[in-house]
């Protein structure tokens, strides 16, 4: 049905635009976007530029949303959105996917709908009697899908204070106060130890250097859900081969689960998620 919606979307555009951009100009349209909630983000060529006000003012009339921003790149430690507000102001919405309400500010904070699939798997993952810590919480994204729908017990841990007021939003938005407690620090001052029976390492790149802080955190026989990227002609020796060598050299052994690819993350190099068990030697 979306898709269909989408076919009969971007003739639309195209007929519309047509009759207000220069001749040439409407094959370099944007033929993908992403929406979350009511705000549009928008891949938008060079030579669009000088009309990029106009193009997206005619994508979000079409597409009833009330902001559009320029895609850009997502850089940093808090892994924060660099985008070009190009029609509207307000940036701050609230996405509905799965049954969860997400609250953010696209323009400030990350939200990949590319990682959809993997947000809908922890909405199963854990059981009702688990105490989950979620060491990256963003504005909840792995998190409130298993205090929602798992009705498990869950601490998340975010660093970013403009994040951590969204996932306090989220918490009461969703309606899991009674199970889902948030922490505005960095999850290596956690002072939790083996308390954990499952534990969501939701980021990139780093990833490796906070497996010790994990193992601090979870019990015997945890599960540890471990994002890292990975360039392809590593794989698939890593990331797991990494984890396991750090696990050894503070006690544990570790068991891999299950591998996952969640996207590319860029040319040569995937996101990855691995479902280590570990176990006190």
């Amino acid at each position: 049905m979306k898709k269909r919606k989408t076919q009969l979307i971007k003739p639309r555009i195209r007929e519309i635009l047509s009759k207000r951009l220069p001749k040439g100009l409407v094959d370099l349209l944007p033929k993908h976007w992403v929406q979350i909630g009511d705000v549009l983000i928008l891949p938008l060529r060079e030579e669009l530029l000088p009309y990029k006000y106009e193009i997206a003012k005619v994508y979000a009339e079409v597409l009833g949303v009330k902001t559009v921003l320029r895609k850009g790149r997502i850089l940093g430690e808090f892994r924060e959105p660099h985008y070009e507000i190009i029609y509207g102001k307000d940036t701050v919405t609230v996405h509905k996917e799965n049954g969860i309400f997400y609250k953010l500010d696209v323009a400030r904070v990350m939200f990949s709908p590319a990682n959809v699939k993997e947000r809908v798997r922890m909405a199963s993952i854990a059981k009702s009697n688990e105490l989950v810590v979620d060491m990256f919480a963003g504005i909840g994204h792995l998190s409130l899908p298993i205090a929602k729908h798992c009705n498990a017990k869950v601490i998340a841990i975010e660093k970013n204070p403009y994040t951590f007021k969204f996932l306090v939003e989220n918490i009461e938005l969703n309606k899991v106060q009674d199970r889902m407690t948030a922490y505005n620090i960095d999850n290596r001052n956690f002072p939790g130890e083996n308390i954990a029976d499952r534990i969501l390492m939701g980021y990139v790149i780093k990833t490796h250097e906070f497996i010790p802080k994990a193992l601090e955190i979870a019990k015997d026989e945890a599960v540890i859900h471990y994002h890292n990227t990975v360039p392809e002609k590593l794989m698939p020796k890593e990331p797991f081969e990494t984890f396991q060598r750090t696990a050894k050299e503070y006690g544990y052994e570790a068991e891999l689960l299950e591998s996952r690819i969640i996207k590319r993350y860029a040319p040569g190099v995937w996101h990855v998620v691995l479902d280590v068990k570990v176990y006190k030697r």
